[in-house]
């Protein structure tokens, strides 16, 4: 039975810093290029929905039988984040729904996991990474989100056939972050270095030893890591410096953290050809590497969303200060109105369909489609003679909208809009990633999944407008 990805999905951010704007703010830091910035609506919840939403469009996706979620900023600490991917995504009960958090190896476990099973997995891995105003953590990490379905050839056609794998273990101080703390601490990188090269090394030589092959046999190496100066090393510490290494992405979108590994991967996989052999190196409190070997089902397979569209569909006008409010390094004035209070969860609960996954209702009679789902119908007035119908994926048209500058929002203005789905179904949304000089009327939008306010700790999660580009 041949196992390995059978779907993958990424999900980068639509805001783009320039880190020039970090040098000019501050006097220092900063540097070329730019990172991706996740709005303040999104997280690592959100931007896994996403990822796993673009995944789900690319192909004929089986129903996983569990979903692990990977993060090393996660929303919640004491509570499931990924109960709220699963509720998204309208999957059944039936389906596991568990984290995987705490640092960026935490994706390799769940890949790792996943490809032991025998069944079909979704896994999720998102950041929201940041450093202090000034460092180069700041300017050189990065947000996105990426998901993979791994899978056997009885599920879907696997994509990319795992061959193997082999890790190297080791407990040495690189960087660590305490409870409570927003941003990583460093240890001097030379010294991380030295024990990465010799990890590195070690889990390579495993890795050609257990799959019986060898550095000749590698077309494209990936590798992943917080460490830069390792990063740029891992290629000939592992043998196959000769080997082309895949695209650095982090001069346009940053070291994404957990999700890095996967976008870069998905990055190879969005032109890979039949039969190439990848080697994804991830550093990571230790050193993890897998290979891949494409299979001729590549040729089908049609990413929903290129990871080089979305680079290139970026906005790099963002403002360094709103990027510090956002981040929570700049205590903004907000608008002069009473502070969101949270979600009731017993009214949650009743309206998870509808609340996580965006599901309406369609009167059978007259076909008219109800958002919020309602009992009666406005066509005919029948009774409870619905039929429950996703939204989510459907696309709209904005029929009309306003540019609210009073209302609450962690950015204003706010941008409401009344949207036309197509097929039927009127309803009224915030519109997000966007210039309130760029909406009008007849602007064609798509739904995204967002944490529309954040109250007492609980992460408000809901859907939004945006523009297709």
């Amino acid at each position: 039975m041949t196992r390995g990805i059978i779907g993958y999905g990424v999900h980068v951010p639509y805001y783009r810093l320039q880190r020039s704007a970090i040098g000019a703010a501050l006097g220092t830091g900063g540097g070329k290029g730019t990172r991706a910035v996740a709005s303040y609506d999104e997280d690592a919840t959100s931007m896994s929905v996403e990822a796993a939403r673009a995944a789900l469009r690319s192909f004929d996706a089986p129903i996983p039988a569990a979903i692990y979620f990977t993060s090393s900023t996660p929303p919640y600490l004491d509570k499931t984040n990924a109960n709220a991917v699963h509720a998204a995504l309208n999957y059944p009960s039936d389906v596991l729904a568990v984290d995987m958090v705490g640092s960026v190896r935490s994706t390799t476990g769940a890949v790792t996991a996943a490809l032991h099973d025998r069944r079909p997995i979704l896994v999720t891995a998102a950041d929201v990474r940041t450093g202090r105003p000034g460092s180069s953590d700041e300017a050189q990490l990065g947000d996105a989100g990426a998901a993979v379905m791994i899978g056997s050839d009885d599920d879907a056609p696997v994509i990319a056939e795992w061959i193997g794998s082999a890790s190297a273990t080791h407990e040495f101080l690189d960087r660590w972050r305490a409870p409570g703390w927003n941003y990583s601490r460093v240890w001097e990188e030379r010294f991380g270095e030295s024990v990465y090269k010799l990890l590195v090394a070690e889990a390579a030589t495993k890795a050609f030893k257990d799959t019986e092959r060898s550095a000749a046999d590698v077309d494209k190496v990936v590798v992943s890591g917080l460490h830069a100066r390792s990063v740029r090393s891992a290629a000939g510490a592992a043998g196959v410096g000769a080997a082309p290494t895949a695209e650095d992405l982090t001069p346009t979108i940053g070291m994404t953290g957990n999700a890095h590994s996967l976008v870069a991967l998905a990055n190879v996989l969005d032109t890979a050809q039949p039969h190439e052999t990848i080697m994804l190196v991830t550093l990571a409190d230790g050193c993890d590497v897998s290979i891949f070997r494409t299979t001729d089902a590549i040729t089908d397979y049609t990413s929903a969303n290129p990871v080089t569209a979305q680079i290139a569909d970026g906005n790099d006008g963002l403002d360094y200060a709103t990027f510090l409010s956002w981040r929570g390094f700049l205590d903004r004035e907000p608008p002069r109105r009473p502070d969101p209070v949270p979600p009731a969860g017993p009214p949650s609960e009743r309206n998870v369909a509808w609340k996580f996954a965006l599901v309406g209702s369609r009167d059978r009679s007259t076909g008219a489609v109800h958002l919020p789902p309602q009992r009666v119908s406005v066509k005919g007035g029948a009774v409870d003679d619905m039929e429950m119908v996703p939204m989510a994926e459907i696309e709209a048209t904005v029929a009309t909208y306003t540019i609210d500058r009073l209302a609450y929002s962690p950015s204003p203005p706010t941008i409401a809009v009344v949207i036309d789905f197509d097929g039927g179904g009127r309803f009224t949304s915030e519109l997000t990633d966007a210039d309130p000089d760029e909406v009008h009327i007849g602007l064609r939008v798509r739904m995204t999944f967002r944490n529309t306010l954040t109250a007492d700790g609980v992460q408000n999660y809901f859907w939004k407008a945006t523009p297709i580009r």
